[in-house]
């Protein structure tokens, strides 16, 4: 199988260079040429809760050829209308592209590969750019999971060959409720996530300060009500019910912190990717996360006003209008969580 991982970033990076060591025929796209002339010259380097090394094939867009059986497509959601055109002319009638990003992107990628093509799936782990042909795994490997499915919830042999590549660089499972995995992993990326790229921190410092864990958990009850809105079934988190939490917030708001705090404990050290975008002075996928989530709680008659105000805030920091500072929480209102539930 002729594999194209497109978005060789952070997670793309340790992706890429774990399928290679398993054996695969991978190559790795990324429009950063400095990363990609070290990937070729001194191979993909993994620091952080893994050390290793792994030689691997790297090439800008313009590099790739003939045709990919399967492309993992990892491109910041922000470059979606550029990068989803060029690979086009690399997929065949039987190809398969498998989206990992943000968000949920699977119908947007869908319109411009096909939908007879298109797969999805949620990365369950974290990783930081550390420079040129280096990434940093945030996450301990037994951590390293991915849900995938295909959009209409079957189980296929292309699916479960997709799974069989992924499992050489972790552990896929495979999910017949596509839209419930995606929005699990947007209620992390947007309380978590957004939160944190709001406050310029780190998971921990959320976890470390009362009124931004409330403000976190705000958000992702505000998830939870737009999702059963929406008619859309959570799949569960790490093995538990994400509603379970609106039962633990109705019986104890002290409880519901502890309980989260022991959730994301492991997650201290992750800095979200859209935090990193923003301190590097790129655009970040705030309209694709915490926008998304404000459009489509808006469609669903559901308030979200602390969501709706962090995406407030990132777009203020990326235009100049609010400094990049934990002080930015000072802007957040946030009330009893019963009162949300």
């Amino acid at each position: 199988m002729r594999i194209a991982l497109v978005g060789a970033g952070a997670m793309g990076t340790i992706i890429g260079a774990l399928v290679t060591k398993g054996g695969e025929d991978i190559v790795l796209v990324d429009v950063n040429e400095p990363h990609v002339a070290a990937l070729n010259d001194k191979g993909a380097k993994i620091v952080g809760h893994m050390d290793l090394t792994v030689p691997v094939k790297a090439v800008t867009p313009d590099g790739m050829e003939g045709t990919y059986d399967l492309i993992i497509y990892l491109v910041k959601t922000t470059y979606d209308d550029k990068a989803l055109p060029e690979i086009v002319p690399f997929i065949g009638d039987k190809s398969m592209v498998i989206t990992l990003q943000n968000g949920v992107p699977e119908e947007r990628v869908a319109e411009v590969v096909g939908r007879e093509r298109t797969l999805g799936g949620a990365i369950g782990w974290g990783a930081t750019f550390i420079g040129p042909g280096v990434s940093e795994l945030t996450y301990e490997p037994v951590e390293m999971t991915y849900d995938i499915g295909e959009m209409d919830g079957s189980v296929s042999e292309r699916v479960e060959a997709v799974k069989a590549v992924l499992d050489k660089a972790g552990e896929a499972h495979i999910s017949t409720n596509l839209a419930g995995t995606r929005w699990v992993k947007l209620m992390v990326n947007v309380s978590m996530s957004g939160l944190s790229t709001a406050l310029d921190c780190t998971y921990g410092d959320i976890l470390d300060d009362d009124k931004a864990t409330i403000a976190a958990l705000s958000i992702i009850l505000e998830t939870l009500k737009t999702a059963k809105a929406l008619g859309i079934a959570m799949e569960p988190l790490k093995g538990v019910d994400p509603n379970v939490m609106v039962d633990v917030v109705k019986e104890s708001e002290e409880n519901a912190v502890k309980v989260f705090r022991m959730i994301y404990e492991r997650a201290r050290e992750q800095v979200a990717s859209m935090l990193q975008d923003v301190r590097r002075g790129i655009p970040c996928e705030v309209e694709t996360l915490n926008g998304y989530l404000s459009r489509k709680s808006a469609e669903a008659g559901v308030p979200t006003p602390v969501n709706d105000k962090v995406a407030e805030i990132i777009r203020g920091i990326e235009a100049g209008k609010y400094p990049l500072s934990f002080s930015n929480l000072d802007m957040i209102e946030v009330r009893p969580l019963q009162e949300i539930v």
